[in-house]
């Protein structure tokens, strides 16, 4: 068996806009699916494979919502999902399990508007840049308002300040950046797209395989763009602010191979990406060559007139190919990818010939 067919209830159109998975219908559907394909449960793989679908949120992905990555393309994220749902649809069989991420936030985070002001007491405009440098000068400061809120001294959080945008600065980093609102903790936004919602739970339901949910980015005083570990993990006194996500890593690296996809190429996907191959278990062992970046299913933040990341994002993508890790497309056939996948499902088809 190589590819499936794609499920009848699958609406490419549908994509890009929010609505309400119907459960009953679909469980109902997995099961019928599950026995006119011949499908095993997950446990039975011999060849296990994780796909890590990275940020795939109504925030990001749904035209008109807060965040939404449009690439240069203008329709990036939707795209992306159509070509990702049809992925995992045509590879249930060989998708052993899902793992979801979801940026989680509230209004008073240091990269949400309402933690700076200027000396004049107004807040910086969405996509405003804050470099070491802003913050040094006076530029921009923390505010009262975030101090309230949080229960802090104002003048610990400018200290916090400084000491973020320098380490953000001495680490190669972006520079803080102001985002909208977005991936609000009980808003719509926080959501998964309901079509990559409802793929994955079908291929829960056919394949007898619990997916995974990762919540990150709930730490008001680092961004968290990597599902893995946050931008800074601690303040100027070496207290803890936010830690690596170490049990997950565990977990991947128990699979024979991980998948990635997801919202946004220059930020989450790339970082997560950096952070899994910057881990020392990772590299002392070359599991590298296990990753595989499904690139048709990802783009950069473009907001036409503040930011363009899409270079940054290429190049990213660049070094990890040089790293190791396999650059591949969903619509090539998996038993076509390099590396231990190609060459698992190849042995098993011959097999399978031979018989």
């Amino acid at each position: 068996m190589d590819e499936l067919t794609i499920p009848e209830h699958f609406d490419a159109d549908r994509v890009r806009e929010v609505w309400r998975v119907e459960y009953e219908e679909r469980f109902e559907d997995a099961r019928r699916w599950r026995d006119e394909q011949g499908l095993r449960p997950a446990a039975e793989d011999v060849l296990r494979v994780a796909l890590v679908a990275v940020d795939v949120q109504n925030t990001f992905c749904i035209p008109g919502f807060e965040l939404f990555v449009a690439g240069r393309s203008g329709s990036g994220a939707v795209d992306d999902n159509r070509r990702l749902c049809e992925f995992l649809y045509r590879n249930l069989h060989r998708i052993s399990q899902v793992y979801a991420t979801q940026d989680t936030h509230q209004a008073v985070q240091i990269f949400h508007r309402v933690f700076l002001a200027d000396p004049d007491g107004n807040p910086p405009q969405p996509y405003q840049l804050i470099s070491a440098d802003d913050v040094a000068s006076g530029r921009w400061r923390a505010s009262e308002e975030a101090a309230a809120a949080l229960g802090f001294d104002v003048g610990y959080l400018e200290e916090h300040l400084r000491h973020y945008t320098r380490t953000l600065q001495q680490g190669g980093k972006y520079d803080l950046t102001i985002w909208p609102f977005h991936a609000m903790l009980g808003g719509i936004g926080h959501a998964l797209v309901p079509a990559v919602e409802e793929a994955i739970f079908f291929h829960g339901i056919a394949r007898s395989s619990r997916p995974g949910f990762e919540s990150k980015g709930a730490e008001p005083l680092t961004e968290h763009y990597s599902m893995l570990g946050p931008e800074v993990e601690t303040d100027q006194t070496g207290e803890r602010i936010g830690s690596r996500n170490n049990p997950l890593i565990g977990d991947l690296l128990l699979f024979d191979a991980v998948v990635i996809a997801g919202q946004a190429k220059s930020h989450c996907v790339a970082w997560t990406i950096q952070d899994l191959l910057d881990d020392p278990t990772v590299r002392g062992r070359r599991l590298e060559e296990k990753v595989y970046l499904l690139e048709d299913c990802t783009s950069p933040v473009v907001v036409p007139g503040a930011v363009d990341y899409t270079n940054e994002a290429d190049a990213a993508f660049a070094r990890f190919a040089e790293s190791g890790a396999h650059l591949v497309r969903s619509t090539e056939p998996m038993s076509e990818w390099p590396g231990v996948v190609g060459e698992a499902l190849t042995r098993r088809a011959r097999a399978a010939g031979s018989a």
